[in-house]
């Protein structure tokens, strides 16, 4: 009886964890499929054009200065840039919204707003896209901001 018992319970045992795979692999099938990032056969390479650091200047408190990072996609698949962000909420990134052909060039183009940021200001400009040999590559700028003194 025991013996019947078991055997029942390892034949479940079994059945159980080959559902439970099938399921996962679908899973992570789907997730691939709607994430670039994950499915390294679209991986593409990009070589920025002029420069990852930009150094602005000066420029006076209150001001907004735009800065604008050129590359290309220099692999075989389209690139897509899933994501921009910036190191604080005084610059706002504008990636391109399309993907970016093989051979092609795009910008990324970032604001900056001066304004309650007197002095010196490094700024970075996270981007995630599918790229090889590392998705994440990071954008630099710098920018002295001078404070602007209003006499009555």
């Amino acid at each position: 009886m025991k013996k019947l018992f078991f055997g029942i319970l390892a034949s479940v045992v079994i059945v159980a964890c080959t559902i439970s795979d099938k399921k996962t692999s679908a899973t992570g099938d789907a997730a691939m499929a709607s994430n670039p990032l994950m499915d390294s056969i679209n991986f593409t390479t990009i070589q920025w054009l002029d420069s990852t650091f930009k150094n602005l200047g000066k420029v006076n408190e209150g001001q907004k200065v735009e800065v604008t990072f050129f590359f290309k996609n220099t692999g075989d698949k389209p690139l897509i840039i899933t994501s921009a962000t910036a190191s604080c909420g005084c610059t706002v990134p504008s990636p391109p919204k399309e993907p970016i052909a093989a051979g092609q060039e795009g910008k990324i183009t970032a604001e900056f707003n001066s304004q309650g940021r007197p002095g010196f200001n490094t700024k970075e400009i996270f981007v995630t896209a599918n790229t090889k040999p590392s998705i994440s590559h990071t954008l630099t700028f710098q920018v002295e901001v001078e404070k602007v003194d209003i006499k009555n």
